[in-house]
């Protein structure tokens, strides 16, 4: 049995190492679907994907890291942890249920410690029919050039104006403007893209493969950045439908233990291009039900602030000095991986809750 500690890694590679060595001793194949980019250290990149259980069962727990590549380190070790557990295990077999890990959806972000894949996209508002017209993001237009200004780091008119906006709008405004999902500023902050990622169309194969067979999917979407450290919030990962989001409540600890989006109970503001959207089109057939399990580490707007770093040295490329980009880097660490023991017991009990309440949901159904 591995600590909850070392479950955890520094690096997207020694978490591969983990994962890959975790499948091993479960006595799990895992299927590595190689990217085409090498890492930040030169190493192999992947979504590696093993599967505990019956190819053909009826009942599928999706477990998922790295949907936000800098958030892997978090997702990785609950799929760590999960891999040596073997109450964990003995209960989804009983069960019925068979677990699919995917580790690392966006590897490449997960390399370079970058919440996007290397297309500078969000992965989660990238699953939109393309062919239809993309969403505007009229508030975001009106903030681009404030946040991601000239030079870093912002001067305090900049940063003058952003108050500004956020007084005359309201907090809720401006995070809904920043993080809705834009597809007009490909620099920018958010972006949805225009076209399917790597990410995108690796998963949908994967969805294809393994869940062809299930007629009940649940989903747990590990996440962090947002709400209170530590605290792991459950927003439905689904449509706005009502059957769902109760059954999601039902499985994960009664009335309102749920948070939604679709009626503003939710730290997250309403998303465009969800990745959860691919099982309706992936998995038609299967009942649906599912969570982002969402992890806080910073207050809302220094996550932000990290985020606006990033993408300021990336659409600056070569401008920052050395000190600079490694301050920018080591601020988004922080902002998305609480690199603390405590931290990350929480992290761990609560997922482990959280997937124990998902198979006795799944063995209802």
């Amino acid at each position: 049995m591995i600590g909850v500690v070392e479950a955890f890694s520094p690096s997207y590679a020694l978490a591969r190492q983990r994962f890959l060595s975790g499948c091993m001793a479960a006595g799990l194949r895992a299927q590595a679907h190689v990217h085409p980019l090498k890492g930040r250290e030169g190493e192999a990149l992947a979504m590696d994907v093993a599967l505990d259980g019956a190819p053909d069962a009826k009942h599928l727990l999706i477990l998922s890291s790295a949907c936000h590549g800098v958030e892997g380190h978090c997702g990785s070790g609950v799929q760590v942890f999960a891999l040596h557990d073997h109450e964990w295990r003995d209960k989804a077999r009983a069960a019925g249920v068979a677990v699919l890990y995917v580790h690392a959806l966006n590897p490449h972000g997960f390399s370079h410690g970058r919440r996007v894949t290397q297309e500078n996209v969000d992965l989660n508002r990238n699953f939109f029919d393309f062919d239809k017209p993309l969403p505007v993001n009229a508030a975001y237009a009106q903030l681009a050039e404030l946040l991601l200004p000239a030079t870093w780091p912002p001067t305090a008119e900049n940063q003058a104006a952003i108050d500004a906006w956020i007084a005359a709008h309201g907090i809720k405004a401006y995070q809904a403007a920043v993080t809705a999902g834009q597809y007009q500023f490909p620099d920018g902050m958010f972006f949805g893209g225009q076209a399917p990622t790597w990410s995108n169309s690796t998963f949908r194969k994967v969805l294809r493969e393994h869940g062809k067979a299930a007629q009940a999917v649940a989903w747990i979407d590990l996440h962090t950045g947002l709400g209170p450290n530590g605290h792991g919030e459950r927003i439905l990962a689904c449509r706005d439908d009502k059957a769902a989001y109760a059954r999601a409540n039902a499985w994960w600890g009664g009335e309102h233990a749920v948070t939604s989006t679709y009626d503003g109970s939710s730290t997250s503001a309403l998303l465009n291009g969800l990745m959860w959207n691919s099982i309706y089109e992936e998995c038609p057939k299967a009942e649906f039900t599912a969570i982002a399990l969402e992890y806080g580490t910073l207050p809302m707007l220094e996550v932000t602030g990290a985020l606006r770093a990033d993408h300021w040295m990336h659409k600056h490329a070569g401008q920052a000095s050395p000190e600079l980009a490694a301050s920018i880097r080591q601020q988004m660490r922080e902002a998305f991986y609480a690199d603390t023991d405590a931290w990350k017991g929480q992290i761990i009990s609560q997922a482990r809750q959280a997937m124990f309440q998902a198979v006795d949901g799944l063995a209802k159904t």
